[in-house]
């Protein structure tokens, strides 16, 4: 399953500090814990499976230990350390075998006393896991490592991370409902959008391996950011790179000072259920952090209840699925989302 080889977003960053935390990736339980820092800087994070193979309690209940050796995460039930050999340690690598049982303390656990490690890194604020390792040749390059966006690492803007929100949806829902301009009119009116001005241009999209591009969109808007004072039109570039990511960079009328870039990363935690992120990057916006934020929450809130109503909450992506869904001139993008999923073969939160 391909969804297996992908990079997804689980946490915040900063949510994974002193102790170990848990989420669910899909449908799979994990452990999240970060080595101790030096020099102020954070230790490295790391994902496991959120079992002891001892016994099988779950080792987010533990604790992580500042060995000598290493950094080790310590099971709740019988005080099993895991991790931390010193080869490991200087890869930021935790082995997850197990390295030292109390009970037994002369015991020198073999190497099927392990927990199941997965690869975690950390960007845009958020830790991102992959369960598998890709087959290179049939993944697009583009997808061996987390999605690009590149205003987060630019110090000309400034940076927000809102979120998380959780979604009783599949993924591809909230992707495709963050590229449809036409919605802006009626679930955001006085927002996004107005009825007087629901007419949208959709744009140039082009489709390749690497994604869904959509350029020179746009869509008039009585409040496009959260400190604008009056209405204009907008303009919108749309990019996939990633079934569950996509990112938009949108600039004022002639004169405006304010550009923004947000990027929607997607946790799919199963089928129907996922966990989403909005990373903002913006120049020349005024408001302060909490204004950004709470201005993010209050239009996801028009959406939320709009999208979990949409039946089924897996995408209808093929022709021969079980619900068929019509489509019109401002669905191009949309549309060509579709097809990415399809040529990918995604299976998660899709039918």
């Amino acid at each position: 399953m391909i969804e297996n080889q992908l990079w997804h977003p689980v946490i915040a960053s900063n949510q994974v500090r002193d102790t170990p935390v848990s989420c669910i990736l899909l449908g799979e339980a994990l452990v999240l814990w970060r080595e101790p820092g030096h020099d102020g800087a954070p230790g490295a994070v790391h994902a496991w499976v959120d079992r002891c193979p001892h016994r099988g309690a779950r080792l987010s209940l533990g604790r992580v230990l500042n060995h000598l050796h290493g950094a080790r995460l310590e099971c709740p039930y019988h005080g099993w350390q895991f991790g931390g050999d010193a080869a490991a340690a200087q890869a930021q690598v935790a082995s997850g075998r197990c390295v030292h049982v109390p009970a037994a303390p002369a015991f020198d656990p073999p190497a099927s006393h392990c927990a199941t490690v997965f690869e975690a890194t950390e960007r845009h604020g958020l830790v991102w896991v992959r369960l598998e390792r890709p087959d290179r040749t049939e993944m697009p390059a583009a997808l061996a490592e987390p999605p690009v966006f590149e205003p987060w690492s630019d110090p000309l803007w400034r940076q927000v991370l809102c979120g998380p929100y959780d979604v009783n949806t599949g993924a591809p829902r909230l992707v495709e409902n963050f590229l449809d301009l036409s919605h802006f009119g009626f679930v955001h009116e006085g927002w996004l959008g107005a009825r007087s001005h629901a007419q949208v241009e959709t744009g140039k999209v082009q489709e390749g391996a690497d994604g869904v591009v959509a350029e020179d969109c746009r869509a008039w808007q009585p409040r496009a950011y959260a400190g604008a004072s009056e209405g204009g039109w907008v303009s919108y570039r749309y990019a996939v790179p990633h079934p569950f990511a996509a990112i938009l960079r949108k600039d004022g009328s002639v004169g405006d000072p304010v550009s923004n870039a947000i990027a929607l990363f997607i946790r799919p935690d199963t089928t129907g259920s996922c966990t989403a992120w909005f990373a903002m990057a913006t120049l020349g916006d005024l408001s302060d952090d909490e204004e950004l934020r709470a201005f993010q929450d209050a239009v996801f809130a028009q959406d939320r209840p709009v999208v979990e109503s949409q039946l089924p909450h897996a995408l209808p992506i093929g022709r021969d699925g079980p619900i068929a869904e019509v489509h019109s001139p401002a669905d191009r993008m949309s549309s060509a989302y579709r097809r990415y999923l399809a040529r990918l073969g995604v299976t998660l939160g899709v039918c």
